[in-house]
């Protein structure tokens, strides 16, 4: 069996299955692990599968993005105990990061009357909810992304490499814990990225609909955040 053709019998398998060790495969094609591992590490540098401890497993179905009247109305009291959660750890005088999101204005709502901390955010509808807040508001600036609320693009990624923060809040599309953290767009990972990269620690507010998903650009692995705040089905 020819090196392509054995590799697309084992995304037909994995699509079948949805997970596959090592061991198993070799059983299938009988050939070494060493062939396995080969082609399924060429597999996974093309993003056809996600490399697991001994094995592979396929890609979930990819989360694209969502509008924001679409989101706003969904898991909205998990949304208000994630944050409710974060809201613990700002202690005062801290300078924070609110990444866009529907969740991260449920975070927004909550130090809106605080005046000891400094906040910046890439997200048009945080902007609002602070505009009386007695705190420093920062906006990125940038781009709008329409229908979403985010500014995005080169105005925002030049203030977030020039800033350093205690905490960022930072939405999420889609966590797999082979994955990692991943957004429908490249433009919105690269933001995403800069701010989990100027923060002491970073965490990840979402709800329990995003775990276990994938979606098209990665933002980073999950080794690489404090942690996931999440709701009591995650």
């Amino acid at each position: 069996m020819s090196f392509n053709q054995r590799q697309r019998e084992i995304l037909d398998l994995l699509s079948e299955r949805g997970e596959l060790s090592i061991h198993h495969l070799e059983e299938i094609f009988q050939v070494s692990s060493m062939t396995i591992r080969r082609d399924l590490g060429f597999l996974a540098e093309q993003h056809k599968i996600i490399r697991t401890h001994g094995g592979a497993m396929r890609y979930p179905a990819l989360i694209h993005e969502t509008e924001y009247s679409s989101k706003s109305m969904s898991q909205v009291i998990q949304k208000q105990k994630i944050a409710d959660e974060a809201l613990k750890k700002i202690k005062s005088q801290m300078t924070i990061l609110l990444d866009s999101g529907t969740t991260t204005l449920q975070l927004a709502k909550r130090i809106k009357e605080r005046d000891d901390l400094t906040i910046i955010t890439n997200d048009v509808s945080i902007m609002y909810e602070l505009i009386d807040c007695p705190s420093t508001v920062i906006s990125t600036g940038g781009t709008i992304q329409k229908d979403v609320g985010s500014l995005l693009g080169p105005h925002a990624a030049q203030l977030l490499k020039n800033v350093n923060v205690d905490l960022c809040f930072t939405g999420i599309h889609a966590i797999h814990t082979e994955a990692g953290l991943t957004v429908p767009t490249l433009e919105k990972a690269q933001i995403k990225r800069m701010m989990i990269e100027a923060a002491t620690e970073a965490w990840v507010l979402c709800d329990s609909t995003k775990l276990m998903k994938t979606s098209l650009a990665k933002v980073c692995n999950i080794d690489e955040i404090a942690g996931i705040i999440t709701d009591e089905e995650g």
